[in-house]
């Protein structure tokens, strides 16, 4: 089963930028679509970015031009990075782990990273 920890929040200010890490274990991540989710205070969790196996990538309308979703396979990692910070993108950010189909028929199911802390405020 695949296990995330993310890195890499803390306090910026508006207009500042941060890079978020997501580093997994397993040995098929590739093959996994990953995504970064966030969570403000009294709000429902939503996507921020997705990103597929084959690199396509997909942006809530809130980060677009602003966030950039990439993966390094090589180092099981998927990064966020978020430029031109908003005190609205204040929130617990999270990493998640897609199994491709055929690996969700073995019973493997989606993973969530523990969550970092973004702080947006001067």
């Amino acid at each position: 089963q695949v296990q995330l920890v993310e890195s890499g929040g803390g306090l910026v200010q508006p207009g500042g930028s941060l890079r978020l890490s997501c580093a997994a274990s397993g040995s098929i991540f590739s093959s996994y679509a990953m995504g970064w989710y966030r969570q403000a205070p009294g709000k429902q969790r939503e996507l921020v970015a997705v990103i597929t196996s084959s690199g396509s990538t997909n942006y809530a309308d809130s980060v677009k031009g602003r966030f950039t979703i990439s993966r390094d396979n090589g180092k099981n990692t998927v990064y966020l990075q978020m430029s031109s910070l908003k005190s609205e993108d204040t929130a617990v950010y999270y990493c998640n782990a897609d199994p491709p189909s055929w690996y969700r028929r073995l019973g493997h199911l989606e993973v969530w990273g523990q969550g970092t802390l973004v702080t947006v405020s001067s």
